[in-house]
């Protein structure tokens, strides 16, 4: 195989545009194997369990694992211990050498949000070119993926392993729509553990040019009224956050929010954080929830936080910001109580968090939620969720990244 580049992104982006929302990464697929003689192309979702990934086609495969709905047909791939779980762990490419020629495993990953895996399979072993360029298309399908599930629900029909119920696609919408953010100052990854019941939990971020919001929540109840009553409070913060309203103002009008349109007797524990990018000053409200844990120079501790009353409590009441500096190698862990709950006490959080320094947030999150589940032995009785934020400070700046992540906080 010649090692000059022969894949033109500009021609690839006309071919996904001109071809319909459910043929998108089938167009990728196309074109990249065309331009490096690949054998077979195929790419793999992350499903929503966080322990698969899911192999999408118009052609049923063969194995027990596969579903299909119409002519979509999609196959499952079980992450652990797998070579495609070590290219999600590290962000790197993979190569591998076979008897039907070599297989190559790029990442799929928009600014650190591990959306899938690139599986290709060459006539021979590729050259640094050839390698770079499926690595680059595996960072275009990213895009090419996020711009094209807006309007199909092929992609989340892929994801969804195991049904969900009405609760769980309330609570479903309520989130991010990535479960990582990579940006100069920081990262930040969230991960859900869903009870049985699904028991009213969010997490939610945004970024603007100066500041950073993160939020974890927890609504009383189970269910749908619990997945309602968590609609209220983030529906709110977001209103008011996109309004413009600083922090004291969006945790009041979400306070008065649940109060007024809530049962009575409902409620919401929560924090709220913003963190000014340059200076690395913390705003917090803690609305009676668990205390975060801070790793820092290798020590684990709660931040000690004055505790207000719930969401929800007391209408037209204020809410006190709390002030500390985050400084360049702090990690915060955000838990909601179901993290923390009885069946889950044999998961020590503080040492796993102690731990893990070497890891990527993307695998604190998935690890302590795992964690818990494995503990518990059964369906969760609430859900379990996790926020870990990774502070670098510094001036504000571009974000160095290798085909979508970060190679210098890449999990080793």
């Amino acid at each position: 195989m010649t090692d000059r580049s022969r894949l033109d992104l500009r021609a690839l982006l006309e071919q996904v545009e001109a071809a319909a929302p459910v043929d998108a990464v089938t167009v990728v697929a196309a074109e990249l194997s065309a331009a490096v003689a690949a054998r077979a192309v195929s790419f793999l979702i992350a499903d929503f369990s966080g322990h698969s990934l899911v192999r999408l086609g118009t052609v049923t495969p063969s194995g027990a694992a596969t579903r299909t709905t119409g002519t979509e047909s999609a196959d499952t791939l079980d992450l652990a211990g797998s070579d495609h779980g070590e290219v999600l762990r590290t962000q790197r490419p993979l190569v591998t050498p076979g008897p039907e020629g070599t297989r190559v495993l790029v990442p799929v990953t928009d600014r650190g949000d591990a959306l899938g895996v690139l599986e290709l399979v060459l006539p021979d072993e590729p050259g640094p070119e050839v390698l770079a360029d499926v690595a680059a298309a595996g960072h275009a399908l990213a895009y090419v993926l996020i711009a094209n599930r807006r309007h199909t629900d092929l992609f989340e029909w892929g994801q969804r392993t195991t049904p969900f119920s009405l609760a769980a696609e309330i609570q479903r919408r309520l989130l991010p729509a990535s479960f990582t953010c990579e940006a100069g100052q920081f990262t930040v990854s969230g991960w859900l553990e869903p009870a049985a019941t699904v028991g009213g939990d969010t997490f939610d971020w945004s970024l603007d040019r100066h500041s950073l919001q993160v939020s974890i929540t927890d609504a009383v109840g189970h269910d749908v009224a619990a997945a309602l009553l968590a609609t209220l409070l983030v529906g709110c913060l977001r209103n008011e956050r996109r309004r413009g309203a600083d922090l004291a103002a969006q945790t009041r009008a979400a306070n008065d929010a649940v109060a007024q349109h809530g049962s009575h007797g409902q409620f919401v524990t929560g924090q709220v954080l913003r963190v000014d990018l340059t200076t690395g000053a913390a705003l917090l409200v803690n609305a009676g929830h668990p205390a975060p844990l801070r790793l820092r120079d290798g020590v684990v501790e709660e931040l000690e936080l004055l505790v207000d009353l719930p969401f929800g409590v007391q209408r037209g009441r204020d809410f006190r910001l709390q002030e500390f500096e985050l400084r360049p190698g702090d990690r915060l862990v955000f838990l909601t109580d179901g993290m923390q709950e009885r069946d889950a006490a044999a998961v020590d959080v503080v040492a796993a968090v102690s731990s893990s320094a070497g890891a990527h947030p993307r695998q604190v999150v998935h690890a302590l939620g795992s964690a818990v589940v494995r503990a518990v032995g059964q369906e969760l009785s609430d859900d379990a969720t996790v926020v870990c934020l990774d502070w670098y400070g510094g001036e504000l700046r571009p974000r160095s990244s290798d085909s979508g992540a970060s190679a210098e906080h890449a999990s080793t």
